[in-house]
């Protein structure tokens, strides 16, 4: 399944003093991408939430590589590169829209939890879904 980049235009509200958008929002905008892929693969965040299950992150990355600046329209890549039930990963790329050059890229892990927030086995909990994620991960 082809999935589209995720576009955004920088907020004058990103930026610091120098006009340079402020290194934590490339999180945010990760958690944006992620969600949208999630959409275009038809598994919507909240309807997941709504199952009582919830996906946190329990670790993030992010590498810097050309400044956004204030009105840069950006493509942000999410992939699903690992999956296994209980974890999942993705990687993500941040593009310049015009010209393709990075910005930056990372990663985030998650987990799945129930509304106890105890670990899950997404296989046994919900095995539609897990096939349906299963189907996602990016090939080598």
């Amino acid at each position: 399944m082809e999935l589209r980049a995720y576009q955004r235009r920088v907020n004058y509200y990103e930026t610091d003093q120098m006009a340079i958008v402020h290194h934590s929002n490339y999180i945010r905008w990760f958690e944006e991408a992620r969600l949208d892929f999630l959409d275009q693969a038809g598994l919507n965040y909240r309807k997941l939430e709504e199952t009582g299950l919830i996906v946190p992150v329990v670790d993030v990355s992010c590498r810097y590589h050309v400044s956004a600046k204030y009105d840069d329209l950006l493509d942000i890549y999410a992939h699903l590169i690992a999956f296994n039930g209980v974890r999942m990963d993705y990687r993500y790329e941040v593009r310049f829209h015009d010209s393709g050059v990075l910005a930056a890229d990372g990663t985030s892990s998650h987990c799945f939890l129930d509304e106890h927030r105890r670990p899950v086995i997404l296989k046994r909990r919900d095995p539609v879904l897990f096939a349906k994620l299963s189907a996602l991960v990016e090939k080598k």
